[in-house]
């Protein structure tokens, strides 16, 4: 149990800002094992965020409880994903090698590629988040809206993590700080990504069963994402698992407005 919880603790402090106990480190071998909690720390993001939403919606439109509560998830994970997706925007936007596309990654700097993606990135988010809200706030109540919000960080998570299961991380040097994830993995790192991805999708289904019609394109879009990845940079990097986090979160709105409308 012990070392469970170690392992937990430093997953949450990679991938997040949130504080954890002084002995935690990013040690190679528990960050390797902590893939089994990252959808996990999709629920932690998603409830804080929706805290954010719910306390704001009390005193303030939806619309701005919705931009409050996606400050706050940024806030929550220091835009470690964010980051990730402006990076692919640079770097496969601008890059027409394997080389020269990993160089551009890696730049700190943020290019127009990667400027444009995230505005056109949190215009969709802010847009789809609203109306996805609205349509739970009709008839549901806000523990559905909770469970929205936290099976949908989950989910997206499980979708950019199940890349490493499938595929070769694309960076030779070792001093890349997503390269201990890529090593080998256990059952337990497979079955946990996707007991915790997964469960919250399926506790919302108990209320709108046709919402797990969302797996369908959130899965489809990180196939073709990886499949893309792998075509020009013969694998994966943290930024690509970052994009497929934001790209897949996006794409969880957008089939549950479809989904609505059209079954």
């Amino acid at each position: 149990m012990k070392k469970e919880l170690h392992i937990f603790f430093t997953c949450l402090m990679f991938y997040s800002r949130i504080p954890c106990p002084k002995n935690i480190s990013h040690d190679p071998e528990y960050l390797n094992k902590a893939t089994r909690y990252f959808p996990l720390i999709g629920w932690i993001v998603g409830s804080i965020s929706f805290v954010a939403f719910y306390v704001s919606s009390l005193f303030l439109s939806t619309e701005t409880a919705v931009i409050l509560a996606i400050i706050t998830s940024i806030l929550t994970t220091g835009a470690f994903h964010e980051d990730g997706f402006a990076d692919v925007c640079d770097g496969f936007g601008g890059g027409w090698t394997k080389e020269k596309i990993l160089m551009i990654m890696k730049d700190s700097s943020i290019g127009a590629y990667g400027a444009i993606g995230l505005v056109l990135l949190f215009l969709l988010k802010f847009k789809l988040l609203s109306e996805s809200v609205l349509l739970f706030t009709n008839d549901s109540s806000y523990f559905q809206i909770y469970l929205l919000f936290i099976s949908v960080h989950a989910l997206s998570r499980l979708a950019a993590i199940s890349i490493i299961f499938t595929h070769e991380y694309s960076r030779d040097d070792a001093s890349s700080k997503s390269k201990p994830i890529a090593k080998s993995h256990s059952w337990k790192e497979v079955f946990g990504s996707f007991f915790f991805g997964l469960l919250p999708l399926l506790a919302l289904s108990y209320f709108q069963y046709k919402i797990l019609l969302v797996l369908i394109p959130v899965f489809l879009t990180r196939y073709f994402l990886a499949r893309y990845f792998q075509k020009w940079i013969d694998g994966y990097t943290g930024d690509c698992l970052g994009a497929t986090q934001q790209v897949c979160e996006v794409l969880y709105y957008l089939s549950i407005l479809f989904i609505w409308k059209f079954i």
